[in-house]
């Protein structure tokens, strides 16, 4: 055999121990006992909170929670629900918060007429926020130079 191919079998069989030693010692999935295939057995469900004022951001570059539900807006290639209220046709009337100016650049940094393709899924950055304890222990805190 090959001196590469020895090689590569001997680091794969030691990844392979090495990752079965991880997963046997204690970590386990969030799903818990629920395999993949089945629905969950206790299912917890999350109440979005309703309508309120634009939520503090907790660091620079922080994408704009949604302070709003947004269960069945239809976002596709042909519709997206979120302009009927923040486009900048619409955010006066509506009283939303209007799209920001770097959604209207390409990757290169030409600013175009309408809102740049890989910015136009608000969903894939923007979230809406629900009532959920942390999944883990979290000692984050905000950064002080933008906390209000």
């Amino acid at each position: 055999m090959k001196r590469s191919t020895i090689i590569n079998s001997v680091i794969m069989l030691s990844f392979g121990l090495f990752s079965s030693q991880v997963f046997s010692s204690g970590v386990s999935s969030l799903r818990g006992e629920n395999p993949l295939n089945e629905p969950a057995k206790n299912p917890v469900t999350m109440k979005v909170q309703n309508d309120r004022e634009p939520i503090t951001r907790d660091y620079v570059q922080q994408p704009p929670l949604i302070p709003h539900k947004t269960k069945g807006y239809r976002i596709n290639r042909k519709f997206n629900k979120c302009l009927t209220c923040h486009s900048w046709a619409n955010y006066k009337d509506s009283g939303a918060t209007k799209i920001s100016q770097t959604h209207f650049k390409d990757r290169e940094n030409n600013v175009l007429a309408n809102i740049a393709p890989r910015r136009y899924f608000c969903t894939q950055c923007h979230v809406s926020q629900v009532n959920a304890l942390p999944l883990v222990e979290n000692t984050f805190a905000p950064l002080k130079a933008i906390k209000h």
